[in-house]
């Protein structure tokens, strides 16, 4: 059994708009940042399992760099706006989480398992245009990009 619905959205394509819920208690609609900054989408299988938050935290380790290269992170799961706010609380976490809690960004995005209805961890950075420059699919729950490989790709395809 295939572990994606559909195929990832590639390099090149143009980033589907999407407006989510997020821990802020504000929904965030992701061409708000279209002309002002790029955008690093990181869909998370679940919050509170230990491989989501390392990520997460490691985000918050490096806000600085992702902010100085002007590039807000959105990280996205499937957990309902209480999980992600209870989540974001215990870990001290800088960024606002955004839910997923109907399917639609990650269906979208084509990263969401129709085995466990959870979206597979994915990378997406969209430049300030809204066009996908670079993606990276995990296919293994464990697994994650370090984010000195992720600020690399900022700094070689949108900088």
């Amino acid at each position: 059994m295939s572990t994606t619905a559909a195929t990832p959205l590639a390099v090149g394509a143009e980033a589907p708009d999407f407006s989510l819920a997020s821990t802020s208690g504000k929904p965030v609609t992701l061409s708000a940042f279209r002309g002002e900054k790029a955008v690093l989408l990181a869909f998370f299988p679940l919050a509170f399992t230990s491989t989501c938050t390392t990520e997460l935290c490691a985000f918050g380790e490096d806000f600085d760099a992702f902010a100085g290269a002007n590039v807000e992170i959105l990280p996205i799961s499937v957990d309902a706006v209480p999980s992600l706010k209870e989540f974001k609380s215990k870990y001290a976490m800088q960024v606002e989480l955004l839910s997923d809690f109907k399917r639609e960004a990650s269906s979208a995005f084509g990263v969401l398992r129709p085995d466990t209805f959870f979206s597979n961890r994915a990378y997406f950075l969209i430049d300030k245009s809204g066009v996908i420059r670079w993606a990276h699919v995990e296919e293994a729950l464990g697994n994650r990009r370090e984010n000195a490989e992720i600020l690399d790709a900022i700094k070689n395809v949108i900088s």
